[in-house]
C-alpha cells in the first residue's frame, strides 16, 4: 500500500512541484522551500538542535499556526531545554511561525515521499510530533511511529465536508490512528467522529478549541495611530477590512463597497485575498469595476493620505492583526462562497465585529457560539452584506459592542491550552 502511494505521489509531483515552484516565486521562498520539502538541511539550518531534545509542531497553514502560539509558548515554558521546531505548508503559515520568538527552527513540511521522510526524521529526531488539526499524512505518520516517536493529534476535528470523506477510506485511515498516541479533539462530536475512524477510545479527550486561546496584544491608540500611518489612514474615515477572501465573493465585496461610497457613505477597503498571489487578478478584478486599487507594499512610499472611495489590496505576508486592528468593521471571507469560512475570532481578539456569510461549515460552532453573544453579524448574501455594513458605519457605537462581545466570548472558553498540554506532558513521561 505504501509503495503504491509513494507512487502516486511521485506522479502528481510532476505537477505539484513546478506549481509550488511557480507559488513561491512571489515571496523569494522557492529555493530554500523546495530543497526543505525534499529534505535538505544546510548545516547551520539545524545548529539549534544540536544536543537537544526536539518537539516538533506542525501547523499547515495560518489558521493553524495562530491557534498554535499558545500552545507553542506552553509547551516552551513546559520543556525550556526542548528546541522547538514548526513547520508549514504555505509560505503564509511560514511567515506567521517565524514572528514568533519561542521557536528555535522554523521549516517547510516534507513532501510525504517515504524516502523524504525518513531523511527528515533521521536529521530533526523529534522526542515528540505535535500535528494541529486533522494533518494526517501517511508516510509521516508510518515512518515517525516505527522510529517510536509519539505522534499526538491537537485541536483536532472533522468537519461536515471532511468526515464523510474519511469514512469513506476508514479501512485505510485506521491503521493510521493506531499510530497516534493521543488525539485531543475540539467538540464532543469531533471526538465521536474520529472515535468512528478507527481511534483508540482510550486515546481520544475533548480538549477544546485552541482558537479561543489566541494570543494578542490589542493595540494601545499611539500603537493604533503608528499603524494608521503606516497604512497611510486618515483619522475620521472608517475603515472596512475584507480578510482572507476568495474569487466569487471579492467581487461581492468590491461591488458593495461601491454602492456604499456611491450612496454617500466615507469608507476605506482594505481587501486581503487568503492567497497573495491573487493580488494581481484581484487588482484586475477592481479596475473593470473602475476601481484603482493600491497594493499594501506600495503604501510607505506614498506621501498622500487614502481617500475615501479608496482601496488597499493586502498583497504582504503575516499582516492581518494590524489590518484588524484599524478597522472598524471586519468581513471574514471564505464564507459568502462555498469554502467553509476562516477564522472570525481573529476579529474578536482585536475587539472588531465580524461579518461572515452563510458558509462556515469548517468553524459552525465557533460562528454559532458568535452569533449567540452577538459579537458577529451573519449575512446571506450581498444585499445583506449591504446593509450590515451600512448599519455598522451608521452606527460605530454598536460595532464597538459587538467587538467587546466577541472579546468576552474569547474569555469565556478560555483553556484549551492547559488541558491539551497536560495531556501532551503525559505522552511525553510515557515515552518509550
Amino acid at each position: 500500500m505504501y509503495l503504491l502511494y509513494d507512487l502516486l505521489l511521485l506522479t502528481s509531483a510532476l505537477v505539484l512541484v513546478p506549481w509550488y515552484l511557480l507559488r513561491g516565486v512571489r515571496y523569494g521562498k522557492t529555493r530554500r522551500g523546495i530543497r526543505e520539502r525534499l529534505g535538505f538541511y544546510a548545516a547551520e539550518r539545524l545548529a539549534p538542535l544540536a544536543g537537544r531534545g526536539v518537539i516538533w509542531v506542525h501547523a499547515v497553514s495560518v489558521g493553524e499556526t495562530r491557534a498554535a502560539i499558545p500552545l507553542v509558548k506552553a509547551l516552551k515554558a513546559s520543556y525550556p531545554e526542548h528546541a522547538l521546531v514548526v513547520s508549514n505548508v504555505t509560505e503564509t503559515g511560514h511567515a506567521i511561525a517565524r514572528e514568533i520568538g519561542e521557536i528555535d527552527l522554523c521549516l517547510f513540511f516534507p513532501f510525504d515521499l517515504s524516502w523524504v521522510v525518513r531523511r527528515v526524521l533521521d536529521r530533526i529526531r523529534p522526542d515528540l510530533i505535535v500535528i494541529v488539526e486533522t494533518e494526517i499524512w501517511p508516510n509521516f505518520v508510518r515512518q515517525a511511529h516505527l522510529r517510536g516517536i509519539p505522534l499526538a493529534l491537537v485541536n483536532g476535528r472533522l468537519s461536515d465536508r471532511s468526515f464523510p470523506r474519511y469514512r469513506a477510506v476508514r479501512a485505510l485511515v485506521r491503521p493510521l490512528l493506531e499510530q497516534f498516541a493521543a488525539f485531543c479533539m475540539q467538540t464532543e462530536l469531533d471526538a465521536e467522529r474520529i472515535r468512528q475512524l478507527g481511534a483508540p477510545d482510550e486515546r481520544v479527550e475533548v480538549t477544546r478549541n485552541l482558537k479561543f486561546d489566541m494570543q494578542g496584544t490589542i493595540p494601545d491608540a499611539q500603537a493604533t495611530a503608528s499603524l494608521k500611518e503606516m497604512f497611510r489612514l486618515p483619522e475620521g474615515i472608517p475603515v472596512w477590512v475584507a480578510g482572507s477572501t476568495h474569487a466569487g465573493e471579492e467581487e461581492i465585496v468590491a461591488d458593495t463597497f461601491r454602492k456604499l461610497t456611491a450612496g454617500g457613505r466615507q469608507a476605506i477597503l482594505i481587501l486581503v485575498p487568503r492567497h497573495p498571489e491573487r493580488c494581481t487578478a484581484v487588482a484586475q478584478m477592481l479596475s473593470s469595476r473602475q476601481i484603482d486599487p493600491v497594493f499594501r507594499s506600495e503604501l510607505e512610499d506614498r506621501d498622500s493620505l487614502l481617500q475615501s472611495g479608496e482601496v488597499v489590496i493586502g498583497d504582504t505576508l503575516g499582516e492581518m492583526l494590524r489590518f484588524y486592528a484599524v478597522a472598524d468593521l471586519v468581513f471574514v471571507g471564505g464564507s459568502l462562497v462555498d469554502i467553509g469560512g476562516h477564522n472570525v475570532l481573529e476579529a474578536s481578539l482585536l475587539k472588531k465585529p465580524a461579518l461572515f456569510g452563510p458558509h462556515m461549515h469548517n468553524f459552525k460552532e465557533i460562528s454559532r457560539l458568535l452569533l449567540e453573544v452577538r459579537g458577529g453579524l451573519q449575512v446571506a448574501d450581498g444585499e445583506e452584506l449591504e446593509g450590515a455594513v451600512w448599519r455598522l458605519l451608521e452606527d460605530p457605537d454598536m460595532g464597538r459592542e459587538m467587538g467587546r462581545r466577541g472579546h468576552g466570548l474569547l474569555e469565556q472558553n478560555a483553556g484549551a491550552t492547559a488541558h491539551t498540554v497536560k495531556t501532551l506532558v503525559k505522552v511525553m513521561d510515557g515515552r518509550g
